[in-house]
């Protein structure tokens, strides 16, 4: 089977043509109604997932753009797919680019013209910055300007855009943190997204750009990447309820953050694009909790006690930690008129529950011989 980006590049190559003529005296089907086109980049992601179904929602026709991969990163969008030469059900559409190719970001802008685009794309793993701390800093701040440079350049005027911004800008900043409270980054990663928060305040104000920064704190799904905490750590739970693993590897359990659910927060970035005028916003659900919390929720929901599972490594402390976050969202709250809907308890339930179901379909693999159940102690 056919990649999904391979079989849009497939329409892309017919979509100059102007189809066939109407047979004389033929009178023209009415026009299908005019959809506000979006581009997202990292929509492959946990959010750009959540956002491609909420822009669908509402009416939209969906670009993405994603990067060329060995292998199919296409999984959280397949339930969203359709067979791109369906082309009146097929809305959403992948095309191959790269933040750190220029050249391929202002020719996807300049062909889509859209009326608005989504920075979602990034390095986002703050430990993995610390490895790649070049690499992060090309994709999440110099990305972003190249992407800014794009729609400023385009042909198109009146593109809105949202940079995603991150509670990590935050780093050693007291709690609670407001659109007012100072960065202090503690990572290559959040010192990359301060670049980015940046070079969208200073493009809004020197051309004009109705360009928006969403500081988004820590949200999470069973979408999540599984080398994230809270995902890694239902993960385990999961595996460990149906005795595929025995033990959990963690570092600083002690770091609190403001945890919500990415499905809520994708609705924000939306909101903040349809107002009059461009702005900043930090979006959270003003509720912190620990890991060792999470650990607690997580092995609890399912009757087990985290202390008998999990084992302290330092290699997974960072050299600069983070010791709490917790979002103060007013603003959003009253310009938007944005709220969370899924609290804290909920969203842990909803990804234990997730990660069980596929611990139980990975245990059948097992149990017939397909994988090897000891990967992990």
């Amino acid at each position: 089977m056919a990649s999904l980006a391979e079989d849009n590049h497939a329409v892309d190559e017919f979509a100059g043509s102007n189809g066939p003529s109407l047979p004389p005296n033929q009178i023209a089907p009415p026009l299908s109604p005019v959809r506000k086109v979006a581009l997202i980049t990292g929509i492959t992601g946990q959010d750009g997932s959540y956002l491609t179904e909420f822009l669908l929602g509402k009416g939209y026709e969906v670009h993405g753009l994603i990067r060329r991969s060995s292998n199919f990163s296409t999984a959280r969008l397949d339930h969203l797919y359709v067979d791109p030469h369906n082309s009146h059900k097929a809305l959403m559409k992948l095309h191959y680019a790269d933040l750190s190719d220029a050249s391929s970001l202002r020719r996807w802008v300049d062909s889509l013209l859209p009326d608005e685009v989504y920075n979602l794309a990034a390095q986002s793993h703050v430990a993995i910055s610390f490895e790649i701390p070049d690499y992060t800093a090309d994709v999440v701040a110099t990305g972003a300007l190249r992407l800014l440079e794009a729609i400023r350049s385009c042909a198109k005027k009146g593109i809105r855009y949202y940079q995603a911004g991150s509670s990590e800008m935050f780093g050693s900043t007291p709690p609670p943190q407001s659109e007012t409270s100072a960065f202090h980054p503690r990572s290559p990663y959040a010192a990359a997204k301060c670049a980015a928060h940046w070079y969208t305040v200073n493009y809004r104000e020197a051309y004009g750009l109705f360009a928006c920064n969403g500081i988004l704190f820590n949200h999470e799904s069973p979408r999540r990447g599984e080398n994230f905490v809270t995902r890694k750590i239902t993960r385990a739970v999961g595996r460990i309820k149906v005795g595929l693993q025995t033990k959990l590897f963690l570092g600083n359990l002690s770091a609190a953050r403001d945890w919500g659910f990415a499905g809520d927060y994708v609705e924000a970035m939306w909101m903040m694009l349809q107002q009059e005028e461009p702005g900043d916003y930090v979006v959270a659900t003003e509720d912190s909790h620990s890991v060792e919390e999470f650990l607690e929720e997580a092995f609890g929901h399912v009757g087990l006690n985290w202390r008998d599972h999990v084992v302290i490594d330092k290699r997974y402390f960072r050299p600069s930690e983070v010791d709490s976050l917790k979002g103060d969202s007013t603003k959003a709250r009253k310009v938007l008129g944005w709220k969370p809907r899924v609290g804290f308890t909920e969203l842990v339930k909803m990804m234990v529950d997730s990660d069980i179901e596929l611990a139980k379909r990975e245990k059948v693999l097992v149990d017939a011989g397909y994988m090897d159940a000891q990967q992990q102690p």
